[in-house]
C-alpha cells in the first residue's frame, strides 16, 4: 500500500532522514520505533504532504505522491493524526468532526460516518457541543482520531497517540488501534510505548539519527538484545 524509496528529508540546513526505505502492506500494523529525535515525526509529515523531500520518493496505491499538497494526500485516504491531539480548540467537537469530511466521497458519508465514530468513541457523543478546548487530554486524544476516521481513510499515521495520557486510556487507545486493521484500514504507528507498539503491529522499523538500522516481525524484533536495551530498559 505504501512505499517509501530513499527517502532523504532536511529541516532547513539539518538533514533529517537519510535513504529511508520501508514499505506497508494492506490491512497491517507497522510500528516505527526509535528515540526521540530519531526522525520518526519527519517521516509521517513527509509522507502527509507537510514537509517535501529532498530527494527519494513515497507511493501510495502505487501513485507517486511526495510534493502533493497535504490535502490532496487525503483525498487519495491517508489521514494523519498528530502528536499531543491537536484540535480546532474554539470549534465544537462536531465541527472538529466535520472538519475531517473533508474529501467529497467522505462528505457525502458524513452522516453515517459520524455514528461510526460516536459508537466508537460514545464520550465524544456526549460531549458535541462543547469546545474542543474544554475536553480533557484524553478526549482531545479521541476527538483527534475521530476527526482522522471522518475521512474515511484507506491508511491511517499515528504519532504517539498515548503520550501524556493515563494507563486505561492508553489501553483503550490501542484497542481501538487494533480495531481499525480489523476493519480493513492500515496503519502506521509511531509510539514511545515501545513495548506495546510491538505487542500489537505485525512489522516493526528501527529509526535512528534519521536512519533505518532494523526491521522485522515484532515478536522478532522483541527479542533483539539491541531493542531490549536500547529501548526496553532490559
Amino acid at each position: 500500500m505504501l512505499e517509501i524509496r530513499d527517502l532523504c528529508t532536511f529541516y532547513g540546513k539539518v538533514q533529517a532522514l537519510w535513504n529511508v526505505s520501508l514499505q506497508i502492506n494492506e490491512a497491517e500494523i507497522v510500528a516505527l520505533v526509535g528515540s526521540n529525535g530519531a526522525g520518526k515525526t519527519t517521516l509521517l509529515n513527509t509522507i502527509s504532504g507537510l514537509l517535501r523531500p529532498a530527494s527519494g520518493h513515497v507511493f501510495f496505491l502505487g501513485q507517486q505522491i511526495d510534493g502533493l499538497p497535504p490535502h490532496a494526500v487525503v483525498e487519495l485516504g491517508i489521514s494523519h493524526v498528530p502528536e499531543g491531539g491537536r484540535v480546532f480548540p474554539e470549534m465544537t467537537v462536531r465541527e472538529n468532526l466535520e472538519m475531517g469530511a473533508y474529501p467529497y466521497q467522505a462528505w457525502q458519508h458524513r452522516g453515517e460516518t459520524l455514528e461510526q465514530v460516536y459508537q466508537m468513541f460514545p464520550r465524544l457523543k456526549e460531549r458535541e457541543k462543547q469546545l474542543a478546548r474544554t475536553l480533557s487530554g484524553g478526549e482531545r486524544q479521541m476527538l483527534a482520531i475521530g476527526r482522522c476516521l471522518m475521512s474515511r481513510p484507506k491508511l491511517c499515521l499515528f504519532d504517539e497517540p498515548s503520550y501524556g495520557l493515563a494507563p486505561l486510556l492508553v489501553a483503550e487507545i490501542f484497542r481501538i488501534i487494533q480495531g481499525l486493521r480489523d476493519q480493513g484500514i492500515t496503519v502506521f504507528l509511531i509510539e514511545q510505548n515501545v513495548r506495546r507498539a510491538l505487542e500489537i503491529a505485525d512489522r516493526a522499523y528501527v529509526l535512528e539519527n534519521g536512519r533505518i538500522c532494523m526491521e522485522g516481525p515484532c515478536a522478532e524484533l522483541l527479542e533483539s538484545d539491541h531493542v531490549r536495551k536500547a529501548y526496553l530498559g532490559l
